[in-house]
């Protein structure tokens, strides 16, 4: 095993630790502030981030056993998923956070982790170009998590986000556009992850001959 390899298992594993930290602690302050569990689930937020902790660490660990490479669909679908949170979060919602908010953990789960998603994805690109289509799969999962939004909010009489909350001016008119600019975020997200990986795949040296 070589260093390198070594170094970057050790760094998936130490992101995935501090993400598992920010987790923890936002958790914990959601059953203390009467949130309540199902709610801290309900965010987009902390379900990406326990996505990309678990890829990281997954990965990390295969690293520095010498197990073979955690699937690239699993990387790619994390760095899509982070890359949109962090991108919703800085255009929409930074600055509306509660007073309470843990600045550090904040940081780590809309900064930290969308950077070394996309990093982790560019630095070990797929072993081969995949086509775009294999990519479709992965807005399955934004797709259930508006559509348990939008079922679980009038139960719970809570949304997560007020571009997800009928009640807000404009009402399911102003979700449905959301809906829609959000999808297409994840769209272009999906089809940027998938072509620069393809890219960096093309470029990556052929495997020399043994004769």
């Amino acid at each position: 095993m070589s260093a390198m390899t070594r170094g970057l298992g050790a760094a998936r594993v130490a992101v995935a630790l501090l993400a598992a930290s920010a987790l923890a602690v936002t958790f914990d302050q959601a059953l203390h502030i009467g949130e309540g569990a199902a709610n801290w689930f309900s965010y987009f937020t902390n379900l990406s981030n326990l996505f990309g902790f678990a890829v990281l660490l997954v990965g990390g660990l295969a690293l520095l056993t010498g197990r073979g490479p955690i699937g690239d669909a699993w990387r790619g679908a994390a760095a899509v998923y982070l890359a949109v949170t962090g991108v919703v979060y800085w255009t929409l919602l930074a600055g509306q956070e509660r007073g309470d908010v843990i600045v550090w953990a904040n940081i780590v789960m809309h900064a930290v982790m969308p950077v070394v998603a996309l990093a982790d994805w560019l630095a070990g690109p797929p072993a081969r170009p995949i086509r775009w289509v294999r990519g479709l799969p992965w807005l399955a999962f934004p797709l259930v998590y508006l559509a348990y939004s939008l079922l679980r909010g009038p139960f719970a009489h809570w949304y997560p986000y007020d571009f997800l909350d009928p009640r807000q001016p404009g009402g399911y008119r102003h979700v449905t556009t959301w809906t829609l600019v959000v999808t297409a975020v994840f769209v272009f997200f999906m089809s940027l992850i998938v072509g620069l990986g393809n890219r960096l795949a093309r470029l990556r040296p052929a495997p020399s001959r043994s004769w």
